[in-house]
């Protein structure tokens, strides 16, 4: 009887043990992977872009006789280079980390409730994913192009001080968006 529970997954020395379907990933792992996989992608993207820089960086030391100018200006361009490559580490391990746990963690979801791990709980949990991704990026930007446009419409600097006192074009932005939500 007490083999039958065990095989069953029932409860067993007081903990109960849920029997895990087969070929379920381990959503922390893949998560973990997917983050330094996108750091690594992310920071190598970036600094195969800053090639160029470099390049016009050292079009400048050549036309600068100064050794201390030289100086500056290479330390100015490697920690430039140090910020956009850290920077692109960052973004993209998150987001890359974020598509992964996303993906794994409905991906686990659909093969509990379905209990059948095959190709339909991968094609469904890529597509969820897609989508959910899909319209973030629509969300964000649409909010860019709003935030444009309120910006390319603000009044100049000059008749900011007639208003509401010393109040800064972004400011000033913002306080018509919310005008333009609460109606």
């Amino acid at each position: 009887m007490i083999q039958e529970a065990e095989a069953d997954g029932e409860v067993t020395g007081g903990s109960s043990s849920r029997a895990s379907a087969v070929g379920t990933v381990n959503w922390g792992t893949a998560t973990l992977v997917g983050v330094f996989a996108g750091l690594l992608y992310g920071g190598s993207k970036e600094a195969s872009a800053s090639v160029s820089k470099d390049a016009e960086v050292m079009l400048k030391m050549g036309s600068t006789p100064d050794k201390r100018e030289q100086y500056r200006l290479m330390r100015d361009a490697m920690e430039k280079r140090f910020i956009r490559v850290a920077k692109g580490s960052l973004v993209g391990g998150a987001r890359l980390g974020m598509f992964t746990a996303t993906f794994f963690g409905i991906q686990n979801l659909l093969i509990d409730t379905r209990g059948v791990h095959d190709v339909f709980n991968i094609a469904g949990a890529g597509s969820a994913t897609a989508a959910a991704f899909g319209l973030i990026c629509w969300i964000q930007l649409k909010l860019a192009e709003k935030a444009k446009l309120e910006i390319a419409n603000s009044k100049p600097s000059s008749n900011l001080t007639e208003g509401k006192g010393n109040q800064s074009r972004v400011g000033a932005a913002i306080e018509r968006l919310e005008g333009s939500l609460k109606k």
